[in-house]
Formats: structure tokens, C-alpha cells, sequence
């Protein structure tokens, strides 16, 4: 979708990393913005930076997406300051390494309602909007996670999966309709994910990662040229083909290795 005169995007997990820099896309272009996170002090921070450089109205909402009733919170504080959403990014999510029966199943279980819950509840909630208004856009973050088995990381794999699956089927069903549905697919990014993830121990293995401001540049054309997802990267582009190449025996083997 090409960008509305001023439109207002609002961005989950804004307060760092591809949240960060999407939000910098977005006001470059224009977008008014409603930033989403827990870290209230850097919302502020990135909000006077954005109104300072590109003179765009920015609002900042506190929420913790864990909780199971930010969802409509941050609907309700929206809708309160008289903002029509136009596009919604669901960048929030997090996960952990560590096997599934190790790890805490309560930590777990946060990973679904951040990275599935709230993505669902939040495009649920605005998407009515959008239809009613026949323009508008969700833009999902999800990963090449989302393409393989996750021995290692099962439950952040598997809710990247229905990130996936749920964007593809949501593009089909609102084609024609002047919304777009998109999901960024990266690999690995120069963010705090990994040391979130692992609870801050160093991985053994090098492992080359992508910038943050590159792989929401590419997210970004894409989104406007109105494509369904976006996997970032050569190397990449090779891993989300993975299951086609070998058996899936192998795949899974071979990801959980890696996890390690």
C-alpha cells in the first residue's frame, strides 16, 4: 500500500531494535505514530527524536503485551486520543532458548501471548476500522523461524509458524479490499533478541547477522509494494527452503544442533 496523507501507523515493541528503526521508517515517510511498549522512558525518548526531525505527531502508549488485556488497552488509549489507525505493526515478540521442558512453562506461555495472542487480538481489533474505510494495513514481523521446526526454541518456532500462516491467509482473504496484509520474515539481526533469548549468555558460534535499519528497509518496499511476506537475506531465502530440499528428519536435526 503506498502511504495516505498522513496516515497514523501504530508499532508494538517500539522501543528498540526493528520496533526502533521501523518506527524511524515510517515517520521518514511522513506516518503520525503510535508507539506501543513497556519501556516508557525510551518511547519518550524515540517520540521527541521522530516530532523533532520529521514534524510528524507521535503518541506513546505504555503496555506490557504479556498481560492479556493490553490488547484492548492499547485499542482503547488509541481510539481516546481521536487517532484513526490506519496501519497496525505487530513487531512485539520475543523467545528462549532452552529445551521445551526446561525452560519455564509460565515464560512460555508469555511467548504465545506476545507473539500470537496479542498479534491476533490487535489485528482483530483494528482491522474492522480499516475495512470499513476500504484502505489501511497490517504489517507483521514474524521470521524465517517460521518456515522450520525448532528443536531448541519449539514454542518461539512454532508461534512464528502461525505468524506465517495467519498473514498469508489474512492477504488472501482482504485482497481487493484496499488493505494490505504483510510479514517480515528476518533471520539474524543485530537486536537484543539473542541475548533476551538467552538469557544473556553469549552463543559459542558465530553467526552473521544482518542490520537492523537493512532488514526493515527491505520490509519496508516490500510492504508498500504490497507483497505478501518478505524474507530477508540470501542465505536466508536458502534456509526457508529448506523442507522442500531434504527431509525433514534432517531439517529438524540439523535447526536443533544449531539452537544448541
Amino acid at each position: 500500500m503506498k502511504p495516505v496523507a498522513r496516515e497514523t501507523v501504530l508499532i508494538t515493541g517500539a522501543s528498540s531494535g526493528l520496533g526502533l528503526e521501523l518506527a524511524r521508517c515510517f515517520a521518514a515517510d511522513g506516518s503520525g505514530l503510535i508507539l506501543v511498549a513497556r519501556n516508557t522512558a525510551a518511547l519518550e525518548k524515540l517520540a521527541e527524536e521522530l516530532r523533532r526531525l520529521h514534524e510528524i505527531p507521535v503518541q506513546v502508549i505504555t503496555a506490557d503485551l504479556s498481560l492479556k488485556e493490553s490488547p484492548q488497552y492499547v485499542f482503547e488509549q488509541a481510539g481516546r486520543a481521536g487517532q484513526v489507525v490506519d496501519v497496525v505493526v505487530n513487531n512485539a515478540g520475543f523467545g528462549l532458548h532452552g529445551a521445551f521442558a526446561e525452560l519455564p512453562l509460565a515464560r512460555q506461555l508469555e511467548i504465545v501471548q506476545v507473539n500470537v495472542s496479542a498479534l491476533v487480538a490487535l489485528t482483530g481489533l483494528f482491522l474492522p476500522g480499516m475495512m470499513e474505510r476500504r484502505r489501511g494495513g497490517v504489517f507483521n514481523v514474524g521470521s524465517v523461524a517460521g518456515f522450520l521446526p525448532g528443536p531448541g526454541m519449539a514454542v518461539y518456532f512454532a508461534s512464528k509458524a502461525f505468524v506465517q500462516s495467519f498473514s498469508e491467509a489474512l492477504h488472501e482473504e482482504l485482497r481487493g479490499t484496499g488493505i494490505s496484509v504483510f510479514n517480515l520474515c528476518p533471520g539474524a539481526t543485530e537486536t537484543n533478541f539473542s541475548q533476551v533469548a538467552r538469557g544473556h549468555r553469549k552463543s559459542e558460534r558465530p553467526v552473521k547477522r544482518m542490520s537492523a535499519p537493512e532488514v526493515v528497509a527491505a520490509g519496508y518496499r516490500a510492504f508498500r509494494s504490497g507483497k505478501c511476506f518478505k524474507v530477508t537475506g540470501a542465505v536466508n531465502t536458502v534456509l526457508t527452503q529448506l523442507p522442500r530440499l531434504l527431509p525433514r528428519a534432517a531439517v529438524r536435526r540439523a535447526v536443533g544442533r544449531f539452537n544448541q
